[in-house]
Formats: structure tokens, C-alpha cells, sequence
């Protein structure tokens, strides 16, 4: 829960994370270029990077696809209340810090149930006066507390953008579905929900390479074809896709993505693979590099 679980004792946490085992939550760290994660989790991101060495790009335009889908959100629907379920580590920009930037009066609830964000979560509340954000201890597979929680600060009798980002595919079918249709039932009209899913479809080969490097570590990605993906707002009742529809991240509403952080060449040169990674421009993307569909669709 919001207050309770944040304020846990810090050795407590620790307790609760498992270092001598890859993340999920970690190893996405670090293609990001964060440092909340350990060598472990370097060692994951190293073997995909390994498997496909332009797998980073997936990462990174899912992040991107977040951005211009909140970006478009604020700015042209209006949209000031979000509810991000399957968070992750704080990487900037974090949701609040875009929205808020647009609309300080945004609010925004975030939600995960690992350890090791929820050590981190603190950086998730920095919020702006007019706005609030607040950081819920929860499991997407129990969607009832999510929204019983997420009340106590988002108002829905408003309309709410619902962000599953990166998360679905950790989900069988038999759960993933039913918990999409019981978010979105309790959601207002005008309501966006805003999805990006991993996919084998469009390339197959690089793709399963690097799920068996994850596999072998534990790891289990549920990959769905275009035609899954849409499922999520087809079988849901009142939810339409929007335009352009499912489709690549990096092709959702396209953009220049933000510039790496500049970087002395010479330096540059001397870092490892995995360290070169928050360096790299990524506007270089090509529709060989994406396997990370991406869309949002509106309650009616």
C-alpha cells in the first residue's frame, strides 16, 4: 500500500531482493543506462546483447513510445490523471515528470510489487505542488486493490489513462485478458488505455535468441502477434482502438527521440558494450531493429 509500503524498513527491503538472480526489472535498467541493478543483471543484458546487438533498441523505443504517448495524451486530450501499472525503476523521464511538465496539476499513481522498485519508489513522488503522485505495493494480477488504492488519489468520475507498458507479457492468457477487462470496466468514459507488448512475429530468429538467453536465467515472456495484441481492446467492452492502430513502437505516432547524453569519443571507446548503450543515439532505428508493438485505444 502507498504509506505503509514506503516506509518499510530499509533492511527489510534489502532482504526481500535477490541478488544472485537476473530481473526483469533490473536487466531493462540496464539498457536504459541506469545504475540500480547488479552484476547479475549486467551479465543477463550482455548475453541478449550478445544474441541480437541492436536488441537495446527495443528497450529504448518502448521507453520513447511512453513518452509521445503521455506527451499526446496532456497535450492534446486533456488527459491529467494516470495510472501506471508495471512501473519499474525510476529512469527519467518517469511519467509525472512529462505529464506534470505539460500540466502541473497532473496526478499520478504508479504501481509494482518488486522489492527493488519499491526501494527506489521515493524517486517516483518528487511531484510538482498543483500535482500528486503516489506509489502502490501491488500485484497487476490483483486488479481489485490496484483500483481501491489508486482512488484514495486519482478521481474516477474523471477520466484516467491506464498505462500496461512492458508488463502484459509476463501474463498468460487465461489471466491477462480477463485483468485488462476488469481495469478498464472500472474506468470512466474517455478513458485511454495505453499498451506495449513484446512480439516474435516480425522477427522472428533475433527474438527467440534472446528469450533463450533470458530462460535460462528464469525469465518467461509470453511474445503475442499483432492480432493478440489487439485482443486487449477488441474483446474489452467499450474500448477502441485508436489510430494508427498496434503497430511497431517506433512507428506509433513517430518523433525524434531526446539525444544521448554527450559523451567524449575517447571514453566513449573505452566503455564495454553494455556501457555504451545510454550513448547511443537512437533515432537510427529501422523496422529490423522493433519487436515491441505499441498502442492506445479510448472507453467509449
Amino acid at each position: 500500500m502507498p504509506g505503509d509500503a514506503l516506509s518499510q524498513d530499509p533492511a527489510l527491503l534489502r532482504g526481500r531482493i535477490d541478488t544472485t538472480k537476473a530481473h526483469p526489472a533490473r536487466v531493462y535498467d540496464v539498457f536504459l543506462g541506469g545504475k540500480d541493478n547488479y552484476p547479475v543483471d549486467r551479465a543477463a543484458a550482455a548475453a541478449a546483447l550478445a544474441a541480437n546487438p541492436r536488441g537495446y533498441l527495443d528497450v529504448r523505443h518502448n521507453r520513447d513510445f511512453m513518452r509521445r504517448a503521455v506527451t499526446r495524451l496532456a497535450q492534446e486530450q486533456g488527459i491529467r490523471q494516470f495510472l501506471d501499472i508495471g512501473t519499474g525503476l525510476p529512469t527519467a523521464e518517469n511519467v509525472h515528470q512529462i505529464a506534470q511538465a505539460i500540466a502541473p496539476e497532473s496526478r499520478i499513481v504508479y504501481v509494482d510489487n518488486d522489492p527493488v522498485v519499491l526501494a527506489h519508489a521515493r524517486a517516483l513522488l518528487t511531484s510538482s505542488d498543483e500535482g500528486r503522485t503516489d506509489y502502490i505495493d501491488a500485484d497487476l494480477r490483483r486488479p481489485a486493490e490496484i483500483l481501491e488504492e489508486a482512488a484514495k488519489t486519482l478521481d474516477f468520475d474523471k477520466p484516467v489513462a491506464l498505462l500496461l507498458v512492458a508488463i502484459l507479457h509476463f501474463v498468460e492468457d487465461e489471466e491477462a485478458y480477463p485483468l485488462v477487462r476488469e481495469l478498464v470496466a472500472a474506468l470512466p468514459s474517455g478513458s485511454q488505455v495505453v499498451l506495449s507488448h513484446l512480439t516474435d512475429e516480425m522477427h522472428p530468429e533475433p527474438t527467440r535468441a534472446v528469450q533463450r538467453t533470458y530462460t535460462e536465467r528464469g525469465f518467461t515472456f509470453v511474445f503475442r502477434s499483432k492480432a493478440e495484441v489487439e485482443r486487449f481492446y477488441t474483446e474489452t467492452p467499450d474500448l477502441t482502438l485508436d489510430e494508427p492502430g498496434v503497430v511497431p513502437a517506433h512507428l506509433w505516432h513517430p518523433g525524434p527521440a531526446p539525444a544521448p547524453p554527450a559523451v567524449d569519443e575517447a571514453y566513449f571507446e573505452s566503455l564495454d558494450d553494455i556501457e555504451k548503450i545510454r550513448y547511443r543515439d537512437i533515432n537510427d532505428v529501422t523496422d529490423d531493429d522493433i519487436n515491441v508493438y505499441g498502442a492506445i485505444g479510448t472507453k467509449a
